[in-house]
């Protein structure tokens, strides 16, 4: 047994050859047990990769539902017929503020009007103050 090992290590005292095995298993079982949690982890970003993959398909479609252009609400098509007449009657336009005070709507109900009626008013920036709009008939 001893031709197969290099003349140095016959030479080591017992006990260090004893030191030197006890730490190569001690290695071994260090490595086992990296072995397992780098196996943990990468299921575990494996999981997290399909979750954050279901996150965003379902945000696209929250996205796509949003962008859509809403149908309009039975009160909506009252108050878009209502709009329409006041447009007419201030010959097809008039400041998007005004027509807002005329109907009585608050700001987020005279949007979400505005957005469901995109079909037939157009919204501009005023040319004189760019941050008032007019509304105008298409």
């Amino acid at each position: 047994m001893s031709e197969d090992l290099p003349d140095s290590i016959v030479m080591l005292p017992a006990g260090a050859i004893l030191y030197l095995v006890s730490e190569l298993e001690r290695l071994k079982v260090q490595i086992e047990l990296q072995d397992r949690r780098i196996t943990e982890i990468a299921a575990q970003q494996d999981e997290d990769c399909d979750r954050l993959g279901r996150d965003i398909a379902y945000d696209r479609q929250r996205l796509a539902r949003l962008e859509a252009s809403p149908d309009p609400t039975p009160s909506q098509k009252d108050r878009g017929e209502i709009l329409r007449a006041l447009l007419a009657a201030n010959g097809g336009k008039m400041p998007e503020k005004e027509a807002r005070q005329k109907m009585h709507l608050s700001k987020s109900q005279f949007s979400q009007l505005l957005a469901a009626m995109q079909d037939h008013i157009e919204v501009k920036p005023y040319h004189l103050d760019k941050r008032k709009k007019i509304i105008m008939l298409k």
